[in-house]
């Protein structure tokens, strides 16, 4: 892209306040914290329900991007850069895709649909490509605004764009369409996905049609509802298992081992295909890829060719534990110029070290010329401050002199010959490379090897959850997340730095050592630390931590260790007991409290807290308001008498949700973050974040009368299939879960717990279930829930998730 800001300004109709009209824009940005951000980079300040951008402007110009396109111009900016102002900028940014769209004029293949829009692109992506240079949605960018961001990476070089459309509810397809204007149309399956932003199917189909009204063709699986809806100006291009009158009618797909061959109907004759998948979706979103490849009139063959060699589709960057103190990135099955950037900003939200590595392919459908291309790549490892790189390939040796700290080998087996003389330790390590050069291995090498059992930590699913309370505050009100406990079981470190990337204003901890993990991993936000020991102020002033003092012992011990240090406006937290009558300052403690803070010069009251019993149950809804009225009336005091203005907070993750008028200056999000609510009707808005899952080690057939386990507990009275999963109590799977009282979810179907659970691993009934050794075991996520193992267990989720074992490899990753 290269434009000048004055060819923009009447495509999305802004008022221009600034210096230089003629300058011009390379980059398109809505993200504050890229380290891609530069002095040809157009930001959009995009303003949501709980963020708006225009906040981060001042920030943006002071590290040299100069082209805003605003609602308003911040306080303090003006004269500062070019101003770009809109009446909506979300609306600018999609005004401005759709009229880049329309000065390119190759084919768009566009695609919605409920499921398997992703995979299909990314097929097509892989089939297309000998023949095109195609531009496509990286990753799932799908949305009202990646669907722009999308299209705004098309360049002169490419034939042939494929891009995705997801919409939730009404009126969001009329946004994206004009921005792809596709002109072939690809209806995937349409099933339950967003079925709450819609009245009916119906309505649900009808508005995902919107995107075709003007393509020249549309496939899809013949279906009434969808006949109905079609444009007038559209060729229908329908295939199916049922109607011979469908275009192409597909006879028969015969599972084997582990593919499917396809026979089909197409113009009088019939064809033979073969995949390496068997479930039903893999094989609809192939007939879906097929359709194409015969709209694009290819012969058989190299249909047949093409399609043996599809594969299964990774749609998440994966963080994992590596050897030597490593952090490994796994995005080892991709490599374009768009992708790298989506790359590399998650690098630095998931960064934990001083070195950054960057293992990287050829790429490939760059649309840019080589030369340009490896230039282009360069500007964005120096941005990112990317302190080694190893290039893999033959075209990315041949401009190795563009990079700095730079080796590079011709191909893979070259990279794993020479393995140990790279000395990888104590980095973040970026591994982004083409399926052709199978980096799996390279991630094999690198991962630190643990047993199978993982905890896999959804980071898009935080995102939103930290979002969806967010909504709930008022304008002003900060946010502390609370990070105890391991991040509650899924990882401390690792959700810290997400949650310093979304700029959150406070993390707590509940012990110093947590915090100090924290502070030595890298994060610069305050912590506050909950449960300190008088033993452990002075690390807690060495690591700069902020102490909760909820007793005149604590406080004084503190002030004692803050003056031998000759500290000044140290920031401590002090806690009030408003009814919890766990730790915090009572009323008849309060005015020795006065005393010993008023005139003290050593430390500085940051926020006054408490703690609420009962937010979660409105039972006791009177209870709870008589503690936030007495927080009221002893934090007004002690603000009075000391003449300040502290933060001042009460609610956990139920109190945002039931006491919305008394959120003060802050609130803390605590479990709410990690997926869980005590409200049914919340639950339903929040995501699922961790999912234990192991693998079945074992199967055999036990005979009537035969027993399983410890104890002999579980007797079979029938012959019985069972299987045995390496996970045990060990690993925090409470010995209650078993006996029949538990179950595992294997191939989407509910395997009871036989027996007791061993230290290491537990046994289930899979009779009737078609599963193989090596099929994974969901030991909870979406079902079942920690939620309803919780309920079953008669305890709380908080147990459930914080009593998962450090020896579970955590494995992060976002969509």
């Amino acid at each position: 892209m290269s434009l000048k800001i004055q060819n923009i300004i009447p495509q999305i109709q802004a008022e221009f306040v600034g210096n230089n009209s003629t300058v011009s824009i390379d980059t398109i940005s809505i993200d504050s914290r890229s380290l891609q951000n530069g002095s040809q980079t157009l930001f959009f300040a995009l303003v949501g329900s709980n963020n708006d951008a225009h906040v981060y402007i001042k920030d943006l110009i002071e590290k040299g991007v100069q082209n805003f396109v605003v609602t308003h111009i911040p306080e303090g900016c003006e004269a500062k850069a070019n101003f770009l102002v809109v009446r909506n900028t979300l609306e600018a940014l999609q005004e401005f895709a759709a009229y880049y769209r329309g000065l390119f004029h190759f084919p768009i293949i566009g695609l919605t649909g409920s499921n398997g829009k992703t995979i299909v692109k990314e097929w097509l992506n892989f089939l297309l490509s000998p023949d095109y240079n195609i531009i496509r949605s990286p990753k799932s960018y799908n949305s009202q605004v990646g669907v722009p961001l999308s299209v705004l990476a098309i360049n002169e070089q490419h034939n042939l764009g494929i891009f995705e459309a997801g919409i939730s509810t009404g009126s969001e397809m009329e946004k994206l369409k004009p921005i792809i204007k596709p002109t072939i149309g690809i209806l995937t399956n349409i099933g339950s996905a967003h079925d709450e932003g819609f009245t009916s199917l119906e309505e649900k189909i009808k508005e995902k049609m919107l995107l075709f009204e003007d393509s020249e063709v549309l496939i899809y699986q013949k279906n009434e509802i969808v006949d109905s809806f079609i444009s007038k100006k559209a060729k229908a291009f329908t295939w199916s298992f049922d109607s011979k009158d469908a275009d192409v009618f597909v006879f028969s797909a015969a599972i084997k081992n582990d593919s499917t061959t396809i026979q089909y109907r197409y113009k009088g004759d019939s064809f033979e295909l073969t995949i390496p998948f068997q479930d039903k979706a893999s094989i609809e979103n192939a007939i879906s890829c097929l359709m194409v490849l015969l709209y694009f009139k290819y012969e058989g063959k190299t249909i047949q060719n093409r399609m043996e060699l599809l594969y299964p589709v990774e749609m998440r960057l994966k963080v994992k534990n590596g050897i030597n103190n490593c952090s490994i990135i796994d995005d080892s099955y991709s490599s374009d110029f768009q992708s790298l950037k989506i790359a590399l900003d998650f690098l630095e939200s998931q960064n934990k070290r001083q070195k950054k590595t960057l293992i990287l392919s050829d790429i490939f459908q760059s649309g840019l010329s080589n030369g340009e291309l490896y230039s282009k790549v360069s500007q964005l490892i120096v941005s990112n401050k990317i302190t080694r790189v190893i290039g893999i390939g033959e075209t990315i040796s041949s401009f190795e002199n563009k990079f700095t700290n730079c080796v590079t080998f011709k191909n893979t087996e070259a990279f794993i010959s020479s393995f140990d003389d790279l000395n990888f330790s104590n980095e973040t390590i970026l591994i982004k490379g083409a399926r052709t050069f199978h980096f799996e291995e390279i991630v094999a090498l690198l991962e630190e090897k643990t047993h199978e059992t993982v905890l896999e930590i959804n980071l898009n699913a935080i995102s939103h959850n930290l979002n969806f309370f967010k909504s709930k505050l008022k304008p002003k009100t900060k946010i502390m997340v609370m990070v105890k406990a391991f991040g509650y079981g899924s990882g401390g470190l690792e959700i810290a730095k997400l949650l310093e990337h979304h700029k959150v204003d406070y993390l707590g901890v509940a012990f110093a050592d947590e915090g100090i993990s924290l502070k030595n991993g890298g994060i610069h936000l305050p912590i506050m630390v909950l449960n300190p020991e008088t033993t452990s102020f002075a690390a807690i002033i060495q690591h700069q931590l902020e102490p909760e003092i909820y007793s005149l012992k604590g406080l004084c011990a503190f002030l004692k260790i803050a003056e031998q240090k000759k500290l000044k406006h140290f920031p401590i937290h002090i806690k009030l007991d408003t009814g919890m009558h766990r730790l915090g300052f009572e009323n008849n403690t309060i005015d020795d409290l006065i005393a010993t803070l008023k005139g003290n010069q050593t430390v500085q009251v940051k926020s006054i807290l408490s703690h609420m019993a009962t937010s979660d149950d409105l039972e006791h809804k009177d209870f709870a308001h008589s503690q936030i009225d007495l927080f009221e009336n002893l934090s007004l005091k002690l603000m009075t008498e000391l003449q300040i203005k502290p933060i001042r907070h009460i609610l956990n993750t139920s109190g945002i949700s039931n006491y919305p008028d008394s959120q003060y200056d802050m609130v803390r999000l605590g479990i709410g973050l990690y997926g869980v609510s005590n409200d049914h009707e919340e639950q339903k808005y929040l995501e699922n974040v961790g999912t234990l899952k192991s693998v079945i080690s074992q199967i055999r057939t036990i005979s009537a009368g035969e027993s399983v386990g410890y104890g002999r507990r579980f007797m079979a009275e029938k012959p019985t299939k069972i299987a045995t999963i390496p996970i045990g109590y060990a690993d925090g799977i409470s010995r209650g879960w078993g006996n029949g009282v538990g179950f595992v979810t294997i191939k989407n179907e509910k395997a009871t717990i036989l027996g007791s659970i061993c230290m290491d691993m537990l046994m289930v009934d899979v009779t009737g279930i078609d599963c193989k050794e090596g099929d994974a075991a969901i030991i909870f996520g979406e079902s079942p829930s920690v939620n309803y193992i919780a309920q079953k267990l008669n305890t709380i989720p908080y147990e459930i998730l914080t009593s998962i074992s450090q020896r579970v490899k955590r494995v992060f990753y976002r969509e």
